[in-house]
């Protein structure tokens, strides 16, 4: 069964260190998608989207300079991807997906632990799961390479990106019955 995320209940978190001492946070607001799933929303299959000119952390001056060239060229890029290859049940609603994430051309393995809720009737009758999903990549793997280095030897801007996501995903709703 094909579920997919519902938009306006999903969200992409990142969290980096700048300059070694405080760590900046942003979300990506445009995301879509679909999970192949059985009825109790146990995940087969991922396939996500997310708009790279969405990036958004708070401060306009910085968000512009991520979806520049030096890092994301959300003009020549504007999506990053990210496919399940494999996904592991660990017991009770957690699971390690693997997957590829693909951003500026360049496709490479991460891996995310998840927990899933339980499945849900919402008011309007339509079947619902969530997930949580964490993990980290360093960024200069996708070639997203741009930095300073600062007097003392930091970073301004760290390598290591962690991130998080909150998905709620959407059953498709039952077919109606047909009058003879």
């Amino acid at each position: 069964m094909q579920w997919n995320l519902d938009p306006s209940h999903t969200a992409v978190a990142f969290a980096v260190k700048h300059m070694g001492v405080f760590t900046v946070r942003g979300q990506f607001k445009k995301v879509s998608g679909l999970v192949e799933a059985d009825e109790q929303g146990r995940p087969g299959k991922i396939d996500v989207t997310i708009e790279a000119a969405s990036i958004e952390t708070g401060e306009p001056q910085r968000d512009a300079h991520l979806r520049s060239p030096d890092f994301l060229d959300a003009e020549q890029y504007p999506h990053l991807r990210f496919a399940s290859t494999q996904i592991e049940a660990l017991g009770g609603n957690r699971y390690r997906v693997h997957g590829e994430l693909s951003i500026r051309d360049v496709t490479k393995p991460v891996t995310l632990e998840a927990e899933l809720t339980p499945v849900v009737k919402d008011p309007w009758g339509l079947t619902r799961v969530g997930a949580s999903a964490e993990g980290k990549l360093n960024r200069k793997d996708w070639g997203l390479t741009w930095n300073q280095v600062l007097e003392l030897g930091a970073l301004l801007v760290g390598e290591e990106v962690k991130f998080s996501i909150e998905v709620e995903a959407v059953a498709p709703a039952p077919a109606e019955a047909q009058a003879s």
